[in-house]
């Protein structure tokens, strides 16, 4: 019984993988084709998106309400779809590999970020940005940051992060307190009406 029930977690570990996959795949291609479209097109279409991942976030609490061993598989991507949410972070591989729970794969992109920035690849308010989307994802994750990355960190965290850093810590101590149940903080400036079905 405890082999299918472990089976059962892992499938559906990787069916919302999938779908955490196929939403940040949108967001991707969102970004990408931004130049193609209007204002107003690229907004709605990005509401859109982030609507389906507030009905994901959704889903995923009531699937792990409850469930200790789910919690323990799927807090990191429920705090990446809350990073998403809120905007604190707006680069769809950071979340995914945050999501993921891959910070080997994280340090790794931090490493060609410095190389790109270098050799003017990348420009410097995107690449911080991005430093600062994966120093935060390391944290959550239990990397230990140098002193350094610290005061980077420090001095370059925006208001949306500072907000989702106190919501995954008010997370995580829930985390620790129940071992039985599970609520969500509420991030603000969520668009209100979310209506749109997800479909595992």
């Amino acid at each position: 019984m405890a082999s299918r029930g472990t089976t059962e977690t892992s499938k559906l570990k990787q069916n919302l993988e999938e779908q955490l996959d196929r939403l940040m795949q949108q967001l991707q291609d969102l970004e990408e084709c931004r130049e193609e479209l209007d204002a107003d097109e690229y907004e709605e279409t990005k509401k859109e998106t982030l609507e389906q991942l507030s009905e994901f976030n959704d889903s995923l609490k009531k699937i792990m309400s409850g469930d200790m061993t789910l919690v323990d598989e799927l807090s990191g991507m429920q705090l990446a779809i809350q990073a998403a949410i809120s905007q604190a972070f707006k680069t769809p591989e950071v979340i995914r590999m945050f999501a993921k729970k891959q910070p080997r794969q994280l340090r790794t992109r931090l490493a060609e970020m410095d190389r790109d920035l270098m050799v003017g690849k990348l420009a410097r308010d995107l690449y911080t940005q991005q430093k600062v989307e994966i120093l935060t994802a390391l944290r959550k994750l239990g990397e230990k940051l140098t002193g350094d990355d610290e005061m980077f960190l420090s001095a370059n965290a925006g208001t949306a992060l500072s907000q989702f850093e106190r919501v995954s810590t008010d997370l995580g101590e829930e985390w620790q307190c129940s071992h039985w149940s599970f609520s969500l903080g509420v991030v603000e400036n969520v668009p209100p009406g979310l209506a749109m079905r997800m479909m595992f």
